[in-house]
């Protein structure tokens, strides 16, 4: 793979590992102060990433909510909030959804090449669809495209800085393949227990294994969650 981003991939878990309950309503695992964090980090990154499922199930704005960050962009000759960001192997992406409704940012679909053209006819020009070309390992919950050939376009469109937000298996194929620089895990402090809900990663082979651990580089306690800040460059 050529240049690509610099890639922060940001999670919120509960004790176990669990980044989400199996109830239709989601679990909010994290508090104000981490969400203000959140947002912090969002300002500083020229796009955002999440796969389809998380579009479709946690419906996500992506936006950069304090008024002063999205000035201090502006004033940089920014967009207020970073670019959104998503993969999909099927092409089920509802339009009305606030991913592609909420905020003026430039939003970019990367989809298998059997979905492109669907996508393009359903989304109706309220994003840009890309041909990620052939998808990644055959049987991996998610799969939607060569995550390589994205990373290296979004570097082509000025993507210096991307964050990763989810969900499982896009957190399982960047870590998978050896694509993340840095990592923020914050944790919650109780369990779920359900093994029904989504888990932060699948399981696998991960390069970053004891081995070649990653580097601890903050820990820091906001209220009753706990960030932990890893390198992995």
């Amino acid at each position: 793979m050529g240049e690509r981003p610099y890639v922060l991939l940001s999670c919120a878990m509960s004790v176990d590992g669990y980044i989400d309950d199996a109830s239709p309503n989601r679990l909010l695992l994290s508090n104000d102060e981490d969400f203000d964090r959140v947002d912090a980090v969002r300002a500083t990154c020229d796009a955002i990433l999440v796969g389809a499922g998380t579009v479709r199930r946690d419906d996500p704005r992506l936006l950069v909510r304090s008024p002063e960050r999205a000035r201090e962009r502006a004033a940089r000759g920014l967009p207020p909030s970073p670019a959104k960001v998503t993969l999909t192997a099927t092409g089920d992406l509802d339009p009305g959804a606030a991913f592609f409704t909420a905020g003026d940012a430039e939003k970019i679909v990367y989809a298998a090449p059997a979905a492109v053209a669907k996508l393009a006819d359903r989304l109706g020009g309220v994003a840009e669809v890309v041909d990620a070309g052939d998808p990644g390992a055959p049987g991996d919950p998610g799969d939607a495209a060569g995550l390589g050939r994205v990373l290296s376009d979004l570097r082509g469109r000025g993507v210096r800085r991307l964050m990763v937000e989810g969900g499982t298996s896009v957190h399982t194929r960047f870590l998978r393949e050896d694509l993340v620089d840095e990592l923020h895990l914050v944790v919650a402090p109780f369990f779920v227990g359900d093994p029904a809900a989504p888990r932060f990663v699948l399981g696998g082979d991960f390069p970053r294994d004891r081995r070649r651990r990653m580097d601890l580089a903050e820990v820091r306690k906001m209220g009753d969650v706990t960030l932990l800040r890893y390198r992995l460059a």
